[in-house]
């Protein structure tokens, strides 16, 4: 079967230096672009890092500091990577947790404004484990009864992932063919940002969802307590909830000119 698409969507699988969102780097990624007609293309690229790959990190993905030494960085390879997804959906398996929130950091390190307003994710992770509750090599042996032998490979993730919602949706009838269905089905809470800081509540309204002010609407936090906005800058937060939390600021700014 093929997708029914109305756009291309990207899947994509990372290969990092660890699980930090805001401060581990790209070591490995892999792009399958599947078009409306259905073409596929797929490019992967080794990527150095900048900083040293843990011991224990190269036990789990086999990529080393000496495999990616001559390596371009990812600020170099940016713009041809995000030439490859900028018109497209996203896909991958557990992308909407990790994979997309590093990706977006890695992006806008390299200057490359990127945001979710015109597409949708897809995360199969999520369809899996609303449906069976498996990995992603358990998720390929029950869907496809094929063996991941080459787990870890960022290109083998990819091909596993794409292969993985396909047979999803020819098996569970209630699954639509439809990359916004699909994107709806699996997203999980609604998040303003990537890492989960700001969450919408029930009216729609930006809060945020930890520390003392959890809970509370930003356009409160940030109109009764001005300051907490430039501590949030200068914190540890990753750069794409910078981004929401300016584009908030901005906003209010703005409708207080109306």
């Amino acid at each position: 079967m093929t997708l029914n698409l109305t756009k291309p969507i990207c899947f994509f699988d990372l290969e990092t230096t660890g699980v930090n969102i805001t401060t581990d780097r790209i070591v490995e990624i892999s792009i399958l672009k599947v078009h409306p007609n259905g073409k596929e293309e797929s490019h992967t690229w080794r990527v150095n890092p900048t900083i040293p790959i843990p011991a224990e990190v190269t036990l789990v993905h086999g990529i080393s500091d000496a495999d990616v030494a001559d390596k371009p960085t990812f600020k170099e390879l940016a713009k041809e990577v995000y030439n490859i997804i900028k018109d497209a959906d996203l896909g991958g398996f557990n992308s909407n947790r990790f994979d997309i929130p590093l990706l977006a950091e890695e992006l806008l390190r390299a200057g490359i404004d990127f945001d979710m307003k015109n597409r949708v994710s897809v995360d199969v992770q999520t369809i899996f484990h609303k449906m069976e509750q498996r990995t992603l090599s358990a998720a390929y042996k029950f869907y496809c009864d094929k063996n991941l032998d080459d787990a870890h490979s960022a290109e083998a993730d990819t091909r596993a992932t794409y292969e993985v919602l396909l047979a999803q949706i020819e098996k569970y009838e209630e699954l639509q063919n439809d990359t916004k269905f699909l994107a709806e089905f699996s997203s999980r809470k609604q998040f303003a940002d990537f890492a989960g800081f700001i969450i919408y509540n029930k009216d729609g309204e930006e809060c945020f969802s930890f520390g003392k002010h959890k809970g509370k609407t930003v356009n409160e936090v940030l109109e009764k307590e001005p300051g907490y906005f430039g501590w949030l800058l200068d914190a540890d937060f990753p750069l794409y909830t910078k981004k929401v939390l300016t584009a908030i600021k901005l906003r209010a700014f703005n409708n207080k000119l109306i």
